[in-house]
């Protein structure tokens, strides 16, 4: 197996970027999702309820600053677009706490899950595409580890899906039928929830190896 792909997200809810190598910490993917939206009532705003925001791309500048479609996140412009797509109060926030997850800091994906679905893999948002996978053998992994060189990753549980995966990331248009598709064929479950156990850097084509035993039973779950 192998990494073939890897995904940050650096606002949360919006489209992300596609890297060739990147940093792995305590907390994930460094750089992911450390802006969020936030309403006039400073509740975290999402695409489930606002998928405009999956039109819009956070990425990180070459100083690691975060940008919305190329420009800073807290310019005067991407505030408006914020307003527009929120309404009156809405606001872009910076956090870096590991409250910032949905669930926890990292979601991998193989390559024979993707097949499975057989929509666009997007939908699903994963940080890690791991490829070399036969059909949905990662629904048996929870509670084993994934070695990536130095990176040591823990894998806790399958993910939950909701109302977010019935958006095409390209165009936006919304199509129940897919999240439906994805509790009747998969118990409303795909990609794997997981945590760093032990840190380091990642890229594309490092080799993964699957952890079992005492080397992963031993290792602390992750907790906020």
């Amino acid at each position: 197996m192998n990494v073939t792909e890897i995904w940050r997200y650096p606002v949360k809810t919006m489209a992300g970027e596609k890297l060739q190598r990147v940093g792995i910490g305590p907390l994930g993917i460094e750089g992911d999702r450390v802006v969020h939206v936030e309403d006039a009532r400073d509740r975290v705003v999402t695409s489930r309820t606002h998928p405009r925001f999956l039109g819009h791309k956070g990425s990180l500048g070459t100083h690691g600053e975060v940008m919305v479609d190329r420009r800073a996140w807290d310019s005067p412009e991407v505030a408006a677009e914020v307003v527009d797509i929120a309404g009156p109060g809405a606001k872009l926030v910076r956090y870096d706490g590991a409250e910032r997850f949905d669930v926890l800091p990292l979601l991998v994906l193989t390559d024979g899950a993707i097949a499975a679905f057989g929509h666009n893999y997007r939908r699903l948002r994963p940080n890690i595409v791991i490829g070399g996978v036969e059909g949905l053998t990662e629904r048996e992994w929870p509670g084993a580890c994934l070695r990536i060189g130095k990176v040591l990753i823990g894998v806790q549980d399958l993910r939950l899906r909701c109302i977010m995966t019935s958006y095409d990331p390209d165009t936006l248009v919304q199509e129940k039928e897919i999240t439906r598709g994805i509790y009747r064929r998969f118990e409303g479950k795909l990609a794997l929830n997981c945590f760093v156990i032990e840190g380091g850097e990642i890229a594309i084509g490092d080799e993964v190896q699957l952890v079992r035993g005492r080397a992963c039973a031993d290792s602390a779950a992750f907790t906020e």
